[in-house]
């Protein structure tokens, strides 16, 4: 049997799936949970002196079929001591260094690196600075893969979402040559594609991974936390919350009826789970474990 503790996290298909924690952060919880009032969204999340909530920067590995692949990558190490402040960044237990090393993997090993998007709690492992404090990327044996529309908007952002992007995390990539651009939905390997949503932000691209029996959504910002199932539970920081709203319908009608496992980037307690229907909406079910 494995256990969330366990390195292992499950398999689907050929692939070994590992989750892969790189640290935790802060963020405020009127922003994360956005018409939500206060005395609803604090009983499951509580926030601190600060107003803040804790988050997972929870990626996943996966290993099969010659190749592999992380999703997401967490903050990274690029910070200010102020920004660290702001954000109550946190890597005393977890990086995803350490947490790759349990898996029996280090960095040079990555072959592909899947961006859902170009946001800092995201994206920000892509790159480090060496010793002179040269920005390099982090994966150096690795292909990153972004949607285009995507990339195109970091490069342009609105007033609402300059702070979320970071050039330093995203720019390097292009000048080492190491960035490919994907055009929409399409299955990047045997068993793995990528479903596109626009809500939160522009192309944001949803890892699913499915050998038809088993199906595991990776659920980037759609679903940041088990919290925000219920429809109207959505972020403040979407540039679109009313396209969201038509998103998460569509995800959780398939979610419900295909048995898909759900994994949660930035819950702190519950990796992953399922979904149920009932009279009053979707709401979370029950944490999975193999």
């Amino acid at each position: 049997m494995v256990h969330w503790s366990d390195p292992t996290f499950m398999k689907i298909g050929k692939y070994s799936l590992y989750q892969i924690e790189t640290g935790r952060f802060w963020l405020d919880g009127g922003a994360m949970f956005g018409i939500i009032p206060y005395p609803l969204w604090s009983k499951s999340n509580p926030p601190d002196d600060r107003n803040r909530i804790e988050l997972a920067s929870r990626a996943l590995l996966l290993v099969g079929e010659g190749r592999v692949i992380l999703i997401d990558n967490g903050n990274g190490s690029k910070f200010t001591e102020k920004q660290k402040d702001i954000y109550r960044l946190d890597t005393s237990r977890w990086n995803i260094t350490s947490s790759l090393k349990a898996a029996g993997y280090t960095p040079d090993d990555v072959t592909d690196v899947i961006l859902t998007h170009l946001h800092f709690d995201h994206a920000g492992g892509s790159t480090c600075r060496e010793n002179k404090g040269e920005l390099r990327p982090a994966f150096p044996r690795a292909r990153y893969l972004v949607q285009e529309a995507h990339w195109q908007h970091a490069m342009h952002p609105t007033e609402k979402d300059r702070g979320s992007f970071m050039p330093d995390d995203f720019l390097p990539l292009k000048d080492h040559r190491v960035i490919e651009f994907l055009d929409g939905e399409c299955t990047l390997f045997p068993d793995v594609s990528v479903l596109v949503v626009n809500g939160h932000t522009t192309a944001q691209q949803l890892p699913l991974i499915s050998d038809g029996k088993t199906t595991l959504l990776y659920c980037c910002d759609l679903f940041p936390t088990t919290s925000h199932i219920p429809l109207p539970y959505i972020m403040g920081y979407d540039l679109r919350p009313l396209v969201t709203l038509e998103e998460k319908k569509r995800i959780l009608q398939n979610a419900v009826e295909n048995d898909w496992i759900l994994f949660f980037e930035h819950d702190p307690s519950t990796p992953a789970g399922r979904v149920v229907r009932r009279e009053k909406g979707f709401t979370f079910g029950s944490s999975v474990q193999i």
